[in-house]
């Protein structure tokens, strides 16, 4: 009796199991496409709640890009320890020389405490840019502090933070995302400038890599901000965050303007784009380093980190009217 028992509970099991798979695949919406709708719904008049700001307690250096996992953060930097200096002429293609540094891809929990340490790069290709998670890896890219550089693409294992090459690339890649409805990689030029976009085969290798950036590349059509980090929502849309610097040229002031812009990677141009007007005390624009986004129940909730070196993590939730998904 008590076998008989089992083994209908098992089936019952079975048959529920099949049922929330079902669900996920095709009744549940993914969080991706609600960050998506709900970010198209925002406006300038739209209003952002501070929720909380944590001060991170290891120094930062210069952060990149930003994932948060569970409870757990994880945040790419570049430590400068040798600045790069300017040439009075350019030189074979370049307008200054490499510096000196280490790139960084810090792990620390949801106190500010950090929890590990992966140096990335090589010699001269010390700067990481802005990273995404796909569920699996955390997606890096590596490169020189100069513009038409190099670069180096890993994924990286959250849990044992362990770095996988994926590619070598002869540009500056300053932020990367995994596009795991076809199993791409797109990545953004200095200061935003190109998109990229490299075809993965099943060993996660890119089959184009050896194509010249002419042949990869298409020419960002939007202008007002440059991107620092970028997220993959799915149904090929792109999340960056950023900025640019402006200047009134009757008053000589300069100001710093941060933004979000959504990217449909079938086309390479925003769709729906969104001035920032958050700041720190100190004037820094939320989007002057990397961020965070996630859905939550009836709107989206929004982390910040930009300060250098001695940072503190800003969390805002979108207060404007959320349609329900």
């Amino acid at each position: 009796m008590r076998a008989r028992i089992l083994r209908k509970n098992a089936v019952y099991f079975f048959v529920w199991l099949c049922f929330a798979q079902a669900l996920g695949s095709s009744g549940a919406m993914p969080s991706g496409r609600v960050i998506s709708q709900r970010f198209k719904q925002l406006t300038r008049a739209s209003q952002w709640r501070l929720l909380s700001s944590l001060p991170v307690k290891f120094n930062t250096h210069h952060p990149q890009g930003l994932v948060k996992i569970g409870e757990t953060f994880f945040v790419s930097s570049v430590e400068v320890t040798q600045p790069t200096k300017r040439f009075a002429q350019p030189q074979q293609g370049f307008d200054r020389d490499t510096g000196a540094g280490k790139g960084h891809l810090f792990k620390f929990d949801k106190q500010g405490n950090q929890l590990a340490d992966l140096l990335l790069g090589e010699d001269t290709i010390y700067h990481p840019g802005g990273i995404d998670y796909d569920g699996t890896f955390i997606w890096v890219s590596v490169a020189e502090y100069r513009p038409r550089s190099r670069s180096i693409i890993y994924r990286v294992d959250p849990v044992s933070m362990k770095a996988t090459e994926v590619l070598r690339y002869p540009d500056h890649i300053g932020g990367v995302v995994h596009n795991t409805d076809d199993h791409t990689l797109h990545g953004v030029s200095w200061g935003s400038r190109f998109f990229y976009r490299w075809t993965l085969n099943t060993r996660g290798q890119a089959t184009n890599a050896n194509l010249p950036p002419a042949r990869l590349r298409r020419r960002n059509a939007a202008f007002y901000i440059d991107y620092q980090d970028c997220k993959y929502l799915g149904r090929a849309e792109m999340l960056c965050g950023g900025l640019s610097n402006y200047q009134n040229a009757t008053a000589r002031t300069r100001f710093s303007l941060g933004g979000l812009e959504l990217i449909d990677l079938t086309t390479q141009r925003a769709i729906h784009q969104l001035p920032l007007e958050l700041w720190t005390e100190s004037g820094l624009p939320m989007t002057q380093n990397p961020f965070w986004i996630e859905a939550t129940e009836r709107g989206l909730r929004a982390y910040f980190l930009p300060e250098d070196e001695r940072s503190t993590l800003y969390v805002f939730a979108a207060e404007a009217a959320m349609s329900a998904n």
